[in-house]
């Protein structure tokens, strides 16, 4: 008698949850993921997640954390290969998170709501502060250089950070005109110059 094959050892059953997980996510949305249904589509019993992931707040919380992991990976390699300057930093972080959004939609959506739930991680907090921390040090840098009006770092950042969220989250809903996704990114940055610019 064939019994059923399990693809997965224990060595790597984590990681074969959260690649399963993120596909689920994107392909349907977070209400669709559900551990028991994981388990099943990996061919492991239904409770073996539980060894990784206690319940439905923790895989969610995992997923989070590997996306601002992946997007501070991609912003960071995207500055360190720019110019010096603000102008060059800034827009190089902007794509990057464009891009990213792009590609990640339901990802990031889950990244930015789940971060607020009472039970998230420390480890999650920590990463979103992280990716935060990009954007004070580039202003703070701008400040340092003279290429940046000068001021406390959150009332810079937080308008710098919310408009490229904002354009963002249209640009993956493709709520956006065909022209303004065309060239949207590009006056984004410049708006942003220019409430940066010195006085």
């Amino acid at each position: 008698m064939q019994t059923r094959r399990r693809p997965y050892h224990h060595g790597d059953l984590r990681a074969a949850l959260l690649i399963r997980a993120e596909e689920t996510l994107r392909d349907k949305g977070p209400a669709a993921l559900s551990l028991r249904e994981l388990a099943r589509d990996l061919g492991v019993s239904h409770g073996a997640p539980n060894r990784h992931f206690p319940d439905k707040q923790a895989l969610l919380d995992a997923l989070a954390l590997i996306g601002f992991e992946r997007l501070i990976e991609i912003s960071t390699a995207a500055q360190e290969r720019a110019g010096e300057s603000f102008a060059e930093q800034l827009d190089a972080l902007a794509r990057a998170f464009v891009d990213f959004a792009l590609a990640n939609a339901t990802l990031l959506d889950l990244m930015y709501s789940v971060k607020h739930a009472p039970e998230a991680s420390e480890a999650l907090r920590a990463a979103e502060q992280r990716f935060g921390q990009q954007v004070v040090d580039m202003i703070g840098e701008g400040q340092r250089r003279g290429e940046v009006r000068e001021g406390p770092w959150q009332r810079l950042a937080l308008p710098v950070f919310t408009t490229l969220r904002g354009y963002a989250g249209l640009a993956a809903s493709d709520t956006l005109p065909a022209k303004a996704a065309e060239d949207g990114l590009d006056d984004v940055i410049a708006y942003i110059l220019r409430g940066c610019a010195p006085d």
